[in-house]
This record gives C-alpha cells, structure tokens and sequence, in this order.
C-alpha cells in the first residue's frame, strides 16, 4: 500500500543533460530542499535541485504532516541539557515556522486545517506537569488537558494551541512548480563546488545538502551524530474522527491526528535494523478497539535521529564554508525544514540568525548517545551477514515485515534483490 498522501499528481522534471552553473546547488528534492529552494529564490538567489528520483518521494511522502512546536515533551529536556535561553530559541523557531506555513498556505490548497496538538501520558502524570511548568516558564501557550476522546484511559495530556496539519504533497507540489528542478539526478561525488552526476555536473558557489541523513563523511560526523529509526502508520476509514493531533509522550506509543475522512493512527517504531511493533501492533490495535474500521493504507517512514534532540543546520562542518546541511529533524520533519530553509536563507545572504547557533552542526557531540551508537557501529562491523551495506561496511539485517536488508549502524535500507531505497548509502549492493 501507498501512503495516504500519493493521491496527489506532482509536477514532473526534466533529468539534467550537460553542464550548469548556479548560485546555490541544493541536494535533495523533499520537504526540506524545496523549502531552501523557495526561501532562496524568494530573496533572488539563483537555485538548482537537484533529486535522485522524483520529488517528494523519499521520507516526504511518508510524513504524519503534523505542524507543531510540540515535539514531545521536549521542553523540560531542553531545558535540562541547554538552559533556557536555548530551549526558548529552539521553541521559538519551530513556532516561526508553524506560522510561516500559516501564511503561505492561505494561497495554497493543500487541506492546511489549525489544530490543538496533545502530548498524552497513560501512567506518569508528574512528566506532563514538568512540561507545562517548563513552557510555561519560558512564555508559550500550553495548558492540562484532563478528559481526551481517545480509547483507552489517561493521566491527561500537554495541550499546545493553535497548531496546524495539512497535506504535505499537495504544498509541495504547488511550491515546487516555479522552481528549477533535476529529477532523476543523483550526485555521485561532489568535487570542490562541482557535483558529478550521471549525464553532468553542477558547478555553485554555495551547496546544500539536504538528503535526509548526509552522504559525505569526510566532513561533519554525521555518521556518528545521527542514527534512524523507523516508525509506522495506516489510514482507518469508519473510525472515530475527533479534533486535535494526539502522541504518547512514550518513544513507542501510538499517535492519532485526522485527515479528511481518515483516522491515521501511528506507532511500531523501532531503530533501523532493530525489531520493534511494525504494522502488527497498529493493526492489531485497531481490530481491538475499531473493529468496524477498514484500512485503507499503510506506510512506513524513517527519521534521522541526533544525539541531543536538535537537527543540524547551518555549515557542514566547520571547515566548509561553502557547505550547508539540514539533517537529523528527530521525527518532526514539517516545522524543522521550515526552520532550516529560513536559516540556510539568512547564513547564505550573509545575514546573521538569531536561532543558527542553536542548530549548529559544529556544537558539542559529547552526548551519551554517542556511545550507543559508537556501540552499535562497532558491533555490526564486527557481525557475520550474507550482506554488507556499502555506506561503511556494516551488516545489514533482514527485515521480514518489509522485505528489506536493514543497517542498524546507520539506517540505509535496500530492497530483497539489492536495490538501494533509503540513504546515507549511494548505490545498490553488489552482485
């Protein structure tokens, strides 16, 4: 099955054919590129994306398109680990992007719909209340909520007003229209400021790489500063259809939002390569308590995960000057590419961003999630598989609900017969 967003019919590209130059080349052609590509070309920078296949095909389309400054209950760990000022900041531009869609989607028909997002707990009403106080503290709207229309019980849930949903291929495909696009054109190799594809090159002055997890490992760590994992959704037709976005303030729970005449319910996620609820446990949820519901699709998606709950945004490293990424959006890809496209926008015209250094690439990796994934690298290099990935060597893992070879150590996924489907690797497995 498809996921409920493929209904949409999005504009088509031509595959690059020679040699080009550009201002700012942008890699990768999902939520996050084309909002780089929009922002830039807004301000008058020249932009070229380029795509590996077609736009919005990749982690984009497999999106719960939800648009909130909420993303878990990540204050009180901000505040935790950062202090206040940068978990203000944080929340601030998160909060700038939500209304920042606002406005573009008032020309746009892309089913944008203002909603209340709820962080819930089942057992452990002490973290909702460390949350509020955490907001509150630091001057965002949220409140208690104490009676939820979801069914099963609750110690009540952190409500954020005024967020909002829509469809995300529906924006991108009306973004995407204007804007000089590749598709078909995967950069092998970036020389310099020349990208080498497979009938041409790019020469820019500036790059962006927005791929989702960063090819490069020469630069930037990133092998080590991120990991993925893979979470899992269906579309129920003849289900309850209630008001609000809903999530389990646990890792593993299960999500509601609305869509239309849909319910999209949420969860089974689990680290890429690991075992976890997959769609059993929704669908066996939702046989349990909407029994008389039908599934219409189901998807999966992966997210890139950052050691401290904070994308990378801004240089790729501190020896790139010319060298930008938007990685590691920790589940909550909507307001963080919104987030990164203003960024990139200001650090490219060579304005200064009040909220760049708090997504900075170059900040500390001392985080103890470095360890576990230190840990699980070495421990996969180290395992026997009748299958390598050729990202960096690591054993793949055979994932029997989805009929993929997994890499725990970094995420890259490819089909039973080899075919490379999600990143950091570049090509397929060898024969």
């Amino acid at each position: 099955m498809e996921s409920i967003w493929q209904d949409v019919t999005m504009p088509r590209f031509p595959m690059l054919a020679g040699d080009i130059k550009t201002d700012v080349l942008i890699i990768g052609g999902g939520m996050a590129g084309l909002l780089c590509a929009h922002s830039l070309g807004k301000a008058g920078v020249q932009c070229v994306v380029a795509e590996a296949a077609d736009i919005g095909g990749g982690i984009t389309k497999n999106t719960t398109a939800k648009i909130t400054t909420q993303h878990g209950l990540c204050c009180h760990k901000l505040l935790s680990r950062f202090g206040p000022e940068t978990a203000r900041l944080y929340l601030e531009a998160n909060q700038r992007a939500v209304e920042r869609y606002r406005k573009l989607c008032r020309t746009i028909d892309c089913d944008f719909v203002d909603e209340d997002n709820f962080i819930y707990s089942r057992t452990d009403r002490t973290v909702l209340e460390q949350e509020l106080a955490a907001l509150q503290a630091l001057g965002f709207p949220a409140e208690l909520a104490e009676e939820l229309p979801l069914p099963f019980p609750t110690v009540g849930a952190v409500k954020f007003p005024h967020q909002a949903r829509f469809h995300p291929l529906k924006f991108l495909a009306a973004i995407a229209r204007d804007l000089t696009v590749y598709e078909y054109t995967p950069v092998r190799q970036l020389v310099k400021n020349t990208a080498l594809t497979d009938r041409g090159t790019i020469t820019a002055d500036k790059i962006i790489i927005a791929t989702h997890f960063p090819f490069l490992n020469k630069h930037g760590s990133y092998f080590l500063k991120l990991y993925q994992q893979r979470s899992y959704a269906i579309a129920l037709k003849n289900a309850p259809l209630f008001e609000g976005m809903y999530l389990d303030e646990q890792e593993n729970g299960l999500s509601f939002r609305r869509q239309g005449d849909s319910l999209i319910l949420g969860g089974g996620g689990h680290r890429t390569g690991k075992q976890g609820g997959n769609w059993r446990e929704l669908e066996r949820f939702a046989a349990e308590q909407y029994p008389e519901a039908k599934i219409t699709h189901r998807w999966a998606t992966q997210d890139c995960m950052s050691l401290d709950g904070i994308p990378y945004i801004g240089h790729y490293s501190a020896r790139t000057s010319n060298l930008y990424v938007a990685a590691g959006f920790n589940k909550w890809g909507m307001t963080n590419s919104m987030a990164a496209a203003q960024i990139l926008t200001d650090l490219i015209l060579g304005k200064e961003n009040l909220y760049a250094p708090v997504f900075s690439p170059s900040r500390s990796i001392l985080r103890p999630q470095l360890a576990v994934n230190a840990l699980e690298t070495t421990k996969n290099l180290l395992s026997f598989s009748p299958k390598r990935c050729p990202h960096l060597g690591c054993a793949l893992k055979w994932n029997p609900q989805e009929h993929s070879w997994d890499c725990p150590c970094h995420g890259s996924r490819f089909t039973e017969d080899g075919r490379l489907i999600d990143n950091p690797a570049t090509g397929d497995l060898k024969k």
